[in-house]
């Protein structure tokens, strides 16, 4: 279904996924299974429970913050996910999506062309332990980038200072 995503948690008013208090939604399911991931539980994709785009809409309007997708890997849900992000452009929010893959290879797929369109910021790249970097705002390891896009999901490359 179109209108519904296997969602682990939303957490309201968190301030570590992207700049100012954010909602943040974890979906659920993840094949990187990167190694020292911090958020295991989320790789299986039978974690959490179905939510409607109405149902979780109501938690974006209630909290009044801008969005963040997390997970897990929210791209394995693209079809109601840009469902979703269709409906909170509309409410005036700005979304960060986190994802393991590049943007490197969503370009290459037209699957996710219309979903690059529409969110505002791309955190890309698996995390690689070896990479680790605790000084990284917004990412854990230094091969991750913030990729701010534009109307055709093209990205510009944010620098650490930017925020």
């Amino acid at each position: 279904m179109d209108d519904t995503l296997r969602v682990i948690d939303i957490v309201d008013g968190t301030s570590v996924d992207g700049p100012g208090l954010r909602t943040s939604i974890y979906f659920a399911g993840c094949s990187h299974k990167c190694p020292g991931c911090h958020n295991q539980p989320t790789w299986d994709f039978n974690a959490g429970h179905d939510m409607t785009i109405d149902q979780i809409m109501q938690r974006v309007i209630e909290n009044d913050f801008n969005v963040t997708f997390s997970g897990g890997d929210p791209l394995y849900q693209i079809k109601p996910l840009t469902n979703l992000a269709r409906a909170i452009k509309a409410a005036g929010k700005t979304i960060w999506c986190y994802t393991g893959f590049t943007i490197e290879q969503l370009s290459a797929d037209q699957t996710y062309a219309e979903f690059l369109s529409i969110i505002d910021v791309l955190v890309d790249g698996p995390y690689i332990q070896s990479l680790r970097d605790t000084d990284l705002l917004f990412r854990g390891s230094s091969n991750q980038r913030i990729l701010k896009l534009d109307q055709q999901g093209s990205p510009h490359q944010y620098q650490q200072d930017d925020f």
